[in-house]
């Protein structure tokens, strides 16, 4: 209550002043996270574009696409049903229309695997596997005596960037993309006694080292690299846990990676203040919120109120919100345009809210 009253004074005061706030000042990013759509379903996002992201000032969308797209360069990797090349300038152009900055993800590192079934990564080059003596089950269950949730690549392998690499590029060229956002969250397998190259190294370095790896590949091309930070933060100083934080040492790379990296911060169950410490460390951030409303409402307000009270310096780390979806594209529409959702707890319900919020103490609300 009383961190909203502050902001509301600051906003009132600069009113009075007769300066107008834009929602561009408040929150300088203000994104979606969401998987990109099947071929089938791009025009009805681009329609969600032009009727919901554009009226609601979204200015940042994240796309997951992964191996859903009809990769040139590697076809061995493309999923099914990808994405053409056609598919994808549809999505773009409606996104420059409305100045929305779209960045294209590829999981890196981590999220190689999901539950039985390995990525398309891992699925033809079994040799990247960090883990290869963890075998997945047919009816996976959390926890394990594997410790498996997803199985990563080993970064140390000679030749997995050549690949990862080629795909990453062709995928930013068809997204016309000045940045690409690598995941790197919730990576459980890193440095395993067992890897014959990885075996003994510090977690925190060998992290490090591919984040550093990836971001220097990308400035060749003027790109941007965009992670997930929840490997960046201790998970037990911090009590936020082995999921939204790190317990197997990799929160020390903080200080040896890039500080140009963007940091997506993301935390679902309570409005974690951890931002102010990313910033601190010299990095831009976004919060990212997930479903509970709540939690997401008190992201926008905390975010404003970070901004308000900092220094300038501080402030430009400080950059927004993005609000995440992690069920289907198709679905989250279909929940979205019904209306059949929980009003308190739903990805629709978060997204209308936290963008509500965004504007609720500019000029033009």
């Amino acid at each position: 209550m009383i961190r909203l009253t502050i902001l509301l004074l600051f906003t009132f005061s600069f009113q009075a002043m007769g300066q107008q706030i834009t929602t561009e000042e408040l929150l300088p990013v203000r994104g979606l996270s969401i998987a990109a759509p099947s071929p089938d379903g791009v025009d009805r996002f681009v329609k969600f574009i032009h009727e919901e992201l554009a009226p609601r000032q979204v200015n940042v969308l994240i796309l997951r696409v992964d191996y859903r797209y009809k990769y040139k360069s590697r076809p061995e990797l493309q999923g099914s049903n990808p994405l053409s090349k056609r598919d994808v300038r549809k999505l773009v152009q409606a996104c420059h229309q409305h100045d929305i900055r779209i960045i294209p993800q590829v999981n890196l590192l981590g999220h190689q695997s999901w539950h039985s079934t390995p990525s398309m990564l891992l699925k033809v080059y079994p040799e990247f596997d960090e883990t290869p003596h963890v075998e997945l089950p047919d009816e996976y269950q959390w926890p394990n005596d594997d410790g498996l949730y997803c199985k990563s690549y080993c970064p140390l392998h000679p030749d997995v960037h050549g690949v990862v690499f080629d795909i990453v590029d062709e995928i930013c060229d068809a997204f016309q993309a000045d940045a690409f956002h690598a995941g790197m969250d919730e990576v459980f397998y890193i440095g395993d006694d067992n890897c014959p190259r990885c075996s003994g190294k510090d977690k925190a370095s060998l992290f490090a080292g591919e984040v550093s790896l990836i971001r220097d590949h990308l400035s060749k091309e003027n790109r941007e690299l965009w992670i997930w930070g929840d490997r960046l933060l201790d998970g037990k100083t911090t009590g936020l846990g082995l999921w939204e934080a790190s317990e197997n040492d990799t929160y020390r790379a903080i200080d040896m990676i890039p500080t140009d990296v963007f940091i997506c911060d993301w935390h679902y169950e309570r409005p974690d203040p951890t931002p102010v410490y990313f910033a601190t460390k010299g990095f831009r951030v976004a919060v990212c919120p997930y479903k509970k409303v709540e939690v997401g409402i008190g992201h926008v307000q905390n975010m404003q109120y970070f901004r308000e009270v900092s220094h300038p310096k501080m402030r430009e780390n400080l950059q927004g919100v993005i609000q995440t979806v992690w069920t289907g594209c198709e679905q989250f529409m279909n929940e979205y345009y019904s209306g059949d959702y929980d009003p308190q707890i739903s990805e629709s319900a978060s997204f209308k809210a936290v963008f509500a919020e965004m504007t609720l103490n500019t000029a033009d609300k």
